[in-house]
């Protein structure tokens, strides 16, 4: 880990189009390895991709950072966010130490427990996984996953049973990829503070990062922890004027969700403008504390992040 004096540089990441592209009807992976390597050359330090079965339909998130990590070996790669209630921790922590394998070390692992509404509901209902149980299966399957990335033979009694196992391979990194955590709410801003090494927030302002970055170091110190990494996941559109850019962002929201704009951007932090108006907006949350942000593009996405890499100096 970092010394408390270390200072941290500010990383940007670019959320991979995955859901954007099976909207289009575009099932490939061509196009999301090339717009990972726009985004290296950019001078991005990360890639991203989303996770869902049926609720919003895309690529496994696992399986295509394999791909990228393989094909870009000087770029982290991260989930934002991957569900892990609906998955088997013991085939999880395989996978995930597979792809801090593949990756060298490079992976973070984003997680959520999902939003509460129809569509996702009906998602853990085919996974056969109860969704009144998934803060509790999170909590405990990322414990078990830590348990078998220590190389040591592990017994578990609790909602899966294991007798003196040891998985391999080993995860790249000793203890495993950073687990960061996604949470708005102060339970899980806690929560992230006491167990995880990352709190990544979707929003909704950076005046609620600052406030609840106060819990996250609370709750640390009370655990005698260092304050996790602070990410934040934003949603950006560039245009002529706000108003065209904010039409735009709406669109798209309903169309990727199937709810109101409205409903969505109460808890996401979104931003339509000229490019003025978009860099200020992601200065205000490295400003607040975040140490990570990683963007999810609305429009046209390889000249966002051209806009965006020109002004970085001006985000720190």
């Amino acid at each position: 880990m970092r010394n408390a004096e270390e200072p941290r540089r500010l990383q940007i990441g670019y959320l991979l189009p995955t859901r954007e592209n099976v909207m289009r009807g575009d099932h490939g992976v061509r196009s999301l390895l090339d717009a990972a390597h726009a985004a290296r050359d950019l001078g991005f330090d990360s890639v991203w991709a989303g996770d869902s079965l049926f609720a919003r339909p895309r690529h496994d998130p696992l399986t295509l950072l394999g791909a990228v990590a393989t094909a870009l070996p000087d770029l982290d790669v991260g989930t934002a966010v991957l569900l892990p209630a609906l998955r088997n921790p013991v085939l999880l922590a395989q996978q995930l130490a597979t792809l801090d394998q593949i990756s060298e070390g490079r992976l973070i692992a984003g997680i959520g427990i999902a939003a509460d509404n129809p569509a996702v509901r009906a998602e853990f209902a085919a996974a056969s996984v109860p969704f009144e149980q998934r803060v509790g299966r999170l909590v405990e399957g990322m414990s078990l996953c830590r348990a078998l990335w220590s190389g040591e033979p592990v017994d578990w009694d609790g909602r899966w049973s294991l007798r003196n196992v040891i998985l391999a391979p080993e995860p790249y990194r000793s203890g495993g990829p950073p687990i960061w955590l996604a949470a708005n709410v102060e339970p899980g801003v806690r929560r992230a503070g006491r167990l995880f090494d990352g709190w990544f927030p979707i929003g909704p302002s950076a005046e609620a990062i600052e406030k609840n970055r106060r819990i996250l170091d609370t709750a640390a110190a009370a655990a005698d922890r260092r304050t996790p990494t602070t990410a934040v996941y934003l949603t950006v559109c560039i245009d002529r004027t706000t108003e065209l850019a904010d039409a735009q962002i709406d669109r798209y929201l309903e169309a990727y969700y199937g709810v109101p704009a409205r409903y969505l951007r109460a808890v996401q932090a979104c931003c339509g403008g000229t490019i003025d108006h978009v860099t200020e907006f992601l200065a205000s949350f490295a400003s607040a504390g975040a140490e990570h942000l990683v963007i999810r593009v609305v429009g046209e996405n390889r000249a966002t992040l051209s806009q965006i890499a020109e002004r970085r100096a001006q985000l720190v």
